[in-house]
């Protein structure tokens, strides 16, 4: 069998045999709901903007938000449990059908973190409940004129001598604001200066207080404003106050934004089943387009780099599910997740709609749709910029100073991520220590562009050790992002080479991947070296960090082979 048939998702074949009992038959039911619902309709709700309707009630039906998304310690039924692992599955499964239902999900569990982070035993009961009913629910943290800028929050929680408050104000891009069972929803109260008078807070959708305003996007995706207008607030709602609320938003987005990766992943290989069956079967200048060279290259890199994707977020998983108050090396792989892998998704989708060009608009494939929602996840839970400066907290003492860790094994087991929902406070993240990166980069010392790549990841170490930004530098961030990128890729690649390593992958794959990494670096390098405030040493060390990836046309050619084989591996039906 071809690698590339047992490395991407494939509807026809997938047996997600590594998980429990329950969880396989979930995600072979939705598969199969999805498959049974056809590509016809599939598209025409997504051009129609339709409601989820159909889907949710499938999701209610077979108890799927609630078995997933309920930890084990607030569950009434038995295999209910918040397990990353099985989470990250289905991430991958609804952004391979669209971005529509996979959004729905994400929301819900946003809107979920602040509950399942809170003390309030009757709102954790209220959850649990409204997930067994199959409700799904928001997080109603940005606003309109203030963004995700929480400590400037326009929501107000007013005391109303009685021991609670009345809430008002506007909330501005929230998902799932049309019907959601359960709304956490941030403010600050006016009679408290400061952080001591945050709050977060379960509202309900329903509610008359609760006016729903529009969707803010022309999409099924309901991204709602909505507006409370004297909302009562009652002990029974309070699921944060003071410094606890503001932790809350910023881990229940430590949360989310890891699915991001994975809904990325799956949209592209959809779309690469589409894109190399229509290459492999066009005929230009009486010959397969797949015969030119430019084609070959660019479906190759498309596909290493979704490789690459895949590798890097299975292994994140690992560090998420193992993490604790001692060990929290996620806080890197967690943005990681969400900018690099994102990112390389937009440039898989790019490569491939090189080749189909025009094809790629037609309302018929899915391909337009990827097109267009792969564009969104890069900007969602932070924006790129964001989230490269929040690793760049982290390359000091990742690159220079590692310390004694234990392994961290492959977790697959059925086991309740308790952890993510007892993050404490969102600070020291200077503090956070990593094992040496370089003994995943010595394993695969044999292999060409690995060392290669080797070679500029210990350049960036002398970087940071003799060219670093100073103090002034140190306020342009325009030259720290690109710093942040080169920083970012040796992150990705020492993620890829231990997962490599724990599941046997093809080194020459793994070459043909790395060839592409030392371009990257080499062009990010290049970008530094260009940079208006770039110091003379940095410019010198940006021009000598650059390498040629070793050339292998034999090994190239069998990596286009596997590509090759994915022409009409899959076909939605109609």
């Amino acid at each position: 069998m071809a690698e590339s048939a047992s490395l991407l998702f494939n509807p026809h074949t997938y047996d997600p045999a590594h998980f429990d009992p329950e969880t396989r038959r979930l995600l072979r039911a939705t598969v199969d709901w999805f498959e049974a619902r056809g590509k016809r309709r599939l598209i025409e709700d997504y051009r129609s903007r339709a409601w989820l309707g159909d889907f949710l009630d499938f999701a209610a039906r077979e108890d799927l938000f609630a078995t997933f998304l309920t930890p084990a310690s607030a569950a009434n039924k038995d295999g209910r449990r918040w397990d990353t692992a099985r989470i990250a599955a289905l991430n991958e499964i609804f952004g391979f059908y669209g971005l529509d239902y996979w959004y729905a999900w994400q929301v819900t569990i946003l809107g979920l973190g602040p509950v399942w982070q809170s003390d309030n035993a009757e709102a954790r009961t209220r959850a649990a409940d409204l997930l067994s009913r199959g409700e799904v629910f928001a997080f109603g943290l940005s606003e309109k004129a203030h963004g995700a800028d929480i400590y400037s929050t326009d929501m107000l929680l007013t005391p109303d001598g009685e021991g609670g408050f009345r809430a008002s104000g506007s909330k501005y891009y929230i998902g799932n604001g049309n019907a959601a069972g359960l709304v956490s929803v941030f403010g600050r109260r006016t009679d408290v200066e400061g952080p001591d008078g945050y709050v977060f807070f379960a509202a309900d959708s329903r509610h008359e207080a609760y006016r729903l305003v529009k969707n803010v996007v022309d999409s099924s995706k309901y991204v709602s404003e909505f507006r409370l207008a004297d909302y009562p607030v009652g002990p029974a709602d309070i699921l944060h106050t003071g410094r606890a609320a503001f932790d809350a938003a910023l881990n229940t987005v430590n949360v989310g934004k890891f699915n991001l990766c994975t809904a990325s992943i799956g949209i592209c290989e959809h779309a690469m089943y589409e894109a190399v069956t229509h290459a492999s079967n066009r005929i230009l200048y009486g010959r397969p387009v797949t015969a030119f060279p430019h084609v070959r290259r660019e479906l190759t890199d498309a596909y290493v780099r979704l490789v690459g994707m895949k590798l890097f977020s299975d292994r994140a998983v690992d560090y998420f599910r193992s993490a604790g108050p001692d060990d929290r090396r996620y806080l890197l792989f967690n943005p990681m997740t969400k900018m690099k892998v994102t990112t390389e998704g937009e440039k898989v989708i790019d490569l491939m709609w090189d080749v189909i060009a025009a094809k790629g608009f037609e309302k018929d494939n899915y391909f337009a749709q990827a097109a267009v929602e792969i564009r969104g996840l890069p900007k969602l839970e932070g924006t790129v910029h964001v989230n490269l400066a929040l690793i760049l907290k982290f390359m000091r003492n990742h690159l220079l100073n590692p310390v004694d860790r234990p392994a961290v094994p492959t977790r697959l087991d059925a086991a309740d991520d308790t952890f993510l929902f007892q993050q404490g406070p969102a600070r020291g993240l200077g503090s956070v220590r990593f094992h040496d990166w370089r003994p995943a980069f010595d394993a695969y010392a044999e292999v060409p562009n690995v060392a290669r790549f080797r070679e500029q990841a210990n350049a960036l170490c002398t970087f940071v050790e003799t060219a670093a930004p100073d103090e002034e530098q140190s306020r342009d961030l325009d030259l720290l992002l690109a710093v942040g990128q080169l920083f970012a890729l040796v992150v990705h690649g020492q993620l890829i080479l231990e997962q490599a390593r724990l599941t046997g992958l093809d080194e020459e794959l793994l070459d043909e991947l790395f060839a592409v990494l030392v371009r990257d670096f080499s062009a990010h390098a290049v970008e530094l070296h260009g940079k208006d405030s770039a110091t003379e040493a940095q410019q010198n060390w940006a021009l000598a960090a650059v390498r040629r990836p070793v050339v292998d046309a034999a090994r190239s050619a069998r990596i286009w082979e596997q590509v090759e084989a994915l022409s009409g591996a899959y076909e939605m039906g109609q």
